[in-house]
């Protein structure tokens, strides 16, 4: 019962982290409840946690090596619902060497917008593409200017 308390433990923890490593071992604490039921000493209990755990983190290790995040978390869409949205933009100012930012309000705050690499710094109606902090990253609305 020992293992699988602590499994529920490292189920919980997973849930605020996010990471699936946690449920990994909790997998590898699993093995050691069942190692417990099948009357193996408590070293090879151990043992089994250890060895399915780090098997199953290897292979998440691997698997996520082989299947990559196609998309970075400050760009997806489905981890921060601002990306696609569209604020307006009055005015830009010049922040460094072919850097744009301007100040805009967007949700009722203000937020600081950079220009991505390559557009243009006019005024009008931008998306957002990516999040980072309190920074939003815009490209000009392709509607917009057809």
């Amino acid at each position: 019962m020992v293992w699988l308390v602590m499994a529920g433990v490292m189920l919980i923890l997973e849930i605020f982290s996010g990471t699936f490593y946690l449920l990994m071992l909790a997998i590898g604490m699993v093995a050691g409840a069942v190692a417990a039921w099948a009357g193996l000493s408590n070293p090879l209990q151990m043992l089994c946690v250890a060895v399915v755990g780090i098997v199953a983190v290897l292979g998440l290790r691997f698997f996520r090596r082989e299947h990559g995040v196609a998309i970075a978390a400050a760009a997806d869409p489905s981890v921060n619902l601002d990306i696609g949205q569209a604020l307006r933009v009055e005015q830009w100012t010049a922040a460094g060497a072919a850097t744009w930012s301007a100040r805009v309000n967007y949700r009722g705050a203000m937020w600081d917008v950079e220009l991505k690499k390559g557009e243009a710094p006019q005024a009008g109606l931008y998306i957002i593409r990516e999040v980072h902090g309190s920074r939003l990253l815009v490209a000009a609305d392709a509607a917009q200017s057809n």
